[in-house]
């Protein structure tokens, strides 16, 4: 179930002596009202105050730095383009950065925090983007679990990985990894695989439709949090590669770390899968309920809808 907090009207009755609203009115007004709410649960909701909301986006990779957040000739990544596009579109900001500085600043002028990342963020790069501090990394999780909103994208679960074997799963894993939900194994080469929908409720998720068939560098997953709201499911089944010959396994989904909500979808390789509308609705959901704009249940089905997530065959 959704609750658009965006949508909650009062009506007022008419003052005695003045003169109700003739039917005519009373329709275009209904109408009008629909139409509003309508469109808002399947992308973007606003803020219910009305004040335009600010988006941290961090893409520092401190491991591989795929295309889709890289400068090139000093222009922005694609990412930063479609991201800060949807904002204006939206009436939410974003901000851009590499720079892991921003964590031992001042995180609660954010409604939420993005990260497309890679590797250990406390590390040097070859880029020689500032790396966050320990300290900071401690923050951003302090911070989320105390009513921050936090998105991951793509490579977001291939950073502060778990010690132990890649391929197994770790019984103690990273706080970050615990967090987002779960860890990035590995992947084989692009193509299509068959993506169903698990949550039909959250947003974005209706304009997506019940299932779609999409190329895409598609993530093996591991040390998934037993608390996942499962939204969007990856169907392994006909894909070429070892690491595809398992059961189905959560590739977007949503989960309370303590007050904090946090999204997480597997989407982002690829520049078609960015300008792709049915994505960006996804992506535009999960930054909505994060941000606290739209309520959802979000209620833990992993175990329901792919209850053999865990279950490695390679």
């Amino acid at each position: 179930m959704v609750t658009n907090n965006n949508s909650r009207k009062s009506c007022k009755a008419p003052d005695k002596g003045g003169q109700a609203m003739d039917r005519r009115d009373m329709l275009r007004a209904m109408g009008a009202a629909l139409l509003a709410t309508s469109a808002f649960p399947l992308r973007w909701s606003a803020a219910t105050e009305g004040k335009k909301q600010k988006l941290l986006y961090f893409t520092r990779s401190a491991g591989f730095e795929h295309d889709a957040v890289k400068i090139k000739n000093g222009q922005p990544s694609i990412s930063d383009r479609i991201l800060t596009e949807l904002g204006k579109k939206h009436g939410f900001d974003v901000v851009c950065t590499k720079d892991g500085r921003v964590f031992d600043g001042d995180l609660d002028q954010y409604d939420a925090i993005a990260f497309y990342t890679s590797g250990d963020l406390t590390k040097p790069n070859k880029a020689a983007t500032p790396p966050m501090s320990p300290e900071g990394k401690q923050k951003l999780l302090r911070t989320v679990a105390s009513g921050k909103g936090f998105v991951g994208l793509h490579a977001a679960t291939d950073s502060f990985h778990s010690k132990g074997p890649p391929n197994q799963n770790q019984a103690a894993v990273d706080p970050y990894i615990a967090m987002i939900g779960g860890e990035f194994i590995v992947h084989g080469a692009q193509q299509e695989a068959t993506i169903r929908a698990a949550s039909p409720g959250f947003p974005g998720v209706k304009q997506f439709g019940k299932v779609q068939k999409l190329k895409e560098e598609w993530y093996t997953l591991k040390n998934f949090a037993k608390d996942l709201h499962v939204i969007l499911i990856e169907d392994n089944e006909g894909m070429e590669g070892d690491c595809y010959q398992r059961p189905p396994f959560p590739c977007t989904w949503a989960r309370m770390h303590g007050k904090g909500r946090v999204f997480y979808t597997s989407f982002g390789h690829r520049d078609d899968i960015w300008t792709n509308p049915d994505v960006q609705a996804i992506i535009l959901g999960g930054l909505a309920w994060a941000m606290g704009n739209v309520d959802v249940d979000v209620t833990t089905n992993i175990d329901k809808v792919t209850p053999k997530a865990s279950q490695l065959s390679y």
